[in-house]
């Protein structure tokens, strides 16, 4: 009877968590028909109704309370498991680019539509469609071992990553905003990116500040239109535009403390003027703003509209200067990365984990990751063998995915859970 006993501990602990590993490979093929059917039927940000259908149905078929129309597209899935336990949220973005596809792939997108405007292919540029298809095989995974299940995971399926339309809000912060977290407020939240920089089985994180914030600037100067032969009888937009310009650099250069944390200011487009001989009334320039510090971002925001204001009062021009707020900075909570790291080794080796450094695009993860701690990490799809650095980057019309890249993120998100 001793040895009964003893043989019915041994088999209750071996069930526990082992056949969710060992269903992982199992869920390959479906994945990637998945990925497939989104990387063919791309849509836009805020505009993901149908991806958000296919999910929604993905996820009632698993028996688990869906939630929809979350900031317009957005859906979430909340698996509650038979045993007590914490909350935990895992995070994929839907969304798409306003790009043509120039990848020879038998299911490249031929999708087309409407972008400012003008005609445009959409293409899951950004690989999105690898996010949402890791993420509906981790729902399936565990909506099979619900019985097993200590606590409760929510499948976050967010629009409008890559920003909203305009004149529209959109993505982590209206998903916030509506109420995501205001019943279930998760302990932790997990997010994953591909990235063509690194090659298959390589993964990149990094604990406290990662990814930039960024904030977007628009500006016109108002001058006085003349004649080219006779300047002193205007206001010349174009000269103050060029002393802005000139002037904002020093923010950078001679402003900010550079051994706290980089930042960056960047004009990307100015427009004024149409013939060689006109002095034009006035100048329109956008710009970015990128830092991996929130009071570097106030200060630089305030030394902007300082700089803009003056230089424009002593060439006696006007200026009409707006921030558009984007994402704060993308921050990997020290305590949870100490925790959940080894749980990255684990996936990809001790040495195939690297530290990125800080990367200055930006990423709305950032928005779920002040309101719990938050862990994000990267990894590659560029396969190897191959060179990752000459490989066409994320938002290229040749953007690539080694869709055998693709089992290491449902590998990741289990052991997070897991090891949770």
């Amino acid at each position: 009877m001793r040895h009964l006993f003893a043989l019915l501990l041994m088999s209750c602990a071996t069930v526990t968590w082992s056949d969710v590993f060992s269903d992982i490979n199992g869920i390959e093929k479906s994945m990637l028909e998945w990925r497939r059917h989104l990387h063919q039927n791309p849509e836009l940000s805020n505009r993901e109704f149908k991806t958000a259908a296919y999910i929604e149905k993905h996820l009632r078929a698993l028996d688990m309370e869906v939630k929809t129309g979350i900031a317009f597209t957005g859906v979430v899935g909340i698996l509650k498991g038979d045993k007590p336990g914490p909350v935990l949220a895992l995070r994929a973005d839907m969304d798409a680019l306003p790009v043509n596809e120039q990848v020879d792939l038998s299911f490249a997108s031929k999708v087309t539509t409407e972008y400012r405007g003008e005609t445009t292919g959409v293409m899951h540029a950004c690989g999105h469609d690898t996010h949402v298809a890791i993420l509906m095989a981790v729902a399936e995974l565990y909506s099979k071992h619900k019985a097993d299940l200590a606590g409760t995971l929510m499948f976050i399926f967010q629009p409008a990553e890559e920003g909203a339309p305009d004149d529209e809000e959109g993505g982590a912060e209206l998903m916030l905003a509506e109420g995501l977290f205001n019943d279930l407020m998760p302990e932790a939240v997990f997010g994953l990116h591909v990235t063509s920089n690194m090659n298959t089985g390589v993964a990149a994180y990094r604990t406290g500040p990662m990814m930039a914030a960024v904030d977007d600037f628009e500006l016109k100067v108002i001058g006085k239109q003349a004649h080219g032969s006779r300047p002193w009888s205007g206001i010349d937009p174009i000269v103050t535009s060029a002393q802005i310009i000139n002037s904002v650099q020093t923010i950078v250069s001679r402003k900010t403390d550079v051994t706290k944390a980089p930042a960056v200011v960047t004009f990307g487009a100015i427009k004024g003027g149409i013939r060689n001989n006109i002095i034009p009334d006035d100048v329109t320039m956008v710009g970015t703003i990128r830092n991996f510090d929130m009071g570097i971002r106030d200060d630089i925001h305030q030394q902007l509209g300082h700089i803009i204001s003056h230089v424009a009062q002593a060439n006696e021009a006007d200026a009409e200067f707006k921030i558009n707020e984007g994402y704060p900075v993308t921050v990997n909570d020290p305590e949870l990365g100490e925790k959940m790291l080894p749980s990255l080794k684990k996936v990809f080796g001790e040495h195939h984990v690297v530290d990125p450094g800080l990367i200055t695009g930006a990423e709305d993860f950032s928005f779920f990751a002040n309101e719990v701690p938050g862990f994000y990490f990267f990894m590659g799809v560029t396969p190897q063998g191959k060179d990752a650095k000459a490989a066409p980057t994320n938002h290229s019309p040749h953007f690539y995915v080694d869709e055998s890249a693709l089992l290491n993120g449902v590998k990741a998100f289990v052991q997070f859970v897991e090891d949770y």
